[in-house]
């Protein structure tokens, strides 16, 4: 289906590239800075945090979007074709990405390069990688160290800015690890099980000492069957979990369904793949974070939001 979406587009993207090439600079930036794009909103602020006020960093979702079906438009194309350098995720979490950059003539960097990668458990997708390796703080340092090699060579003028910036950063994200952990270790260890819509929490749980269980392994555009909805209901019951979530691109009505068959509360929205606006709940990466630990340790505790 996207391969045919492609092809029937391409004359478009092909006019949105002839365009970039000899219009005016779609990004409206004047600066002067070399131009950095991410596919999504949560690397931007990661790389943003590296990058400073030395890059122009952009990215191509906007806030809220759900980034694995996600289909690029010409405007995103043109944007791209502006880029001095284009950083993704990898592990095959933009399945969009690699036709995507046939259209664009700039360099990427793959920023979960070095990561202890978690396959997915379950359904048709079991054996491949788990994307979702920027949910754990500890890697996201991996994330970082990719980021200030990446700038350094594109702007070596400021590369030990870069490696300053990364390095506060690191730290940061390990306090926020370690926060985590502590806070989980006050719970009953049998209230120590993360239940969510779709398998996003792998690494997260890993590293803070969670079991994990969901009803998707991974986004896809048929979701949510009632055998795994039963799966998660057995589960739950069986071991009596507290509270079960969701997260804020996709719908929660199958664990609300969950939800009603146990008895457990809905312990509130957990946000994977985007950031919110500038007024929500997560403007920042680390927000994102935080809110995610204190609503999952708040609801598994009896306090859920």
């Amino acid at each position: 289906m996207r391969r045919q979406w492609w092809t029937a587009t391409a004359s478009v993207l092909a006019g949105a590239l002839l365009l970039a090439g000899c219009g005016a600079d779609p990004r409206g930036d004047e600066s002067g800075k070399p131009v950095v794009l991410t596919t999504f909103t949560v690397l931007a602020d990661i790389a943003q945090n590296v990058a400073g006020d030395d890059l122009e960093v952009e990215s191509i979702t906007k806030v809220g979007a759900e980034i694995h079906g996600y289909e690029p438009t010409p405007r995103d194309i043109a944007k791209a074709s502006r880029a001095d350098l284009v950083v993704d995720n990898g592990l095959g979490l933009e399945l969009w990405f690699e036709q995507f950059m046939e259209s664009v003539d700039a360099p990427h960097v793959v920023v979960s390069e070095g990561v202890d990668v978690l396959d997915i458990t379950g359904d048709a997708d079991a054996g491949k990688p788990n994307p979702h390796a920027w949910m754990s703080p500890v890697n996201v340092q991996i994330y970082v160290d990719n980021l200030v090699t990446a700038f350094s060579e594109l702007d070596p003028e400021h590369a030990e800015d870069y490696a300053a910036r990364g390095q506060e950063y690191s730290a940061q994200l390990q306090d926020v690890q370690d926060d985590l952990v502590a806070e989980l270790e006050t719970l009953p260890e049998a209230h120590r099980a993360l239940v969510t819509c779709e398998g996003a929490f792998s690494y997260f749980a890993r590293d803070a000492g969670l079991t994990e269980h969901y009803i998707w392994p991974v986004n896809a555009e048929q979701q949510a069957t009632p055998k795994q909805i039963a799966s998660v209901i057995d589960v739950v019951g069986a071991r009596e979990i507290p509270a079960v979530f969701c997260e804020s691109t996709v719908s929660d009505k199958p664990m609300q369904q969950v939800v009603e068959a146990t008895g457990a509360d809905f312990g509130g929205t957990l946000y994977v793949d985007s950031l919110s606006g500038p007024d929500g709940p997560v403007p920042t990466y680390l927000d994102l974070l935080r809110h995610d630990a204190d609503t999952i340790v708040g609801a598994l505790a009896g306090d859920p939001a």
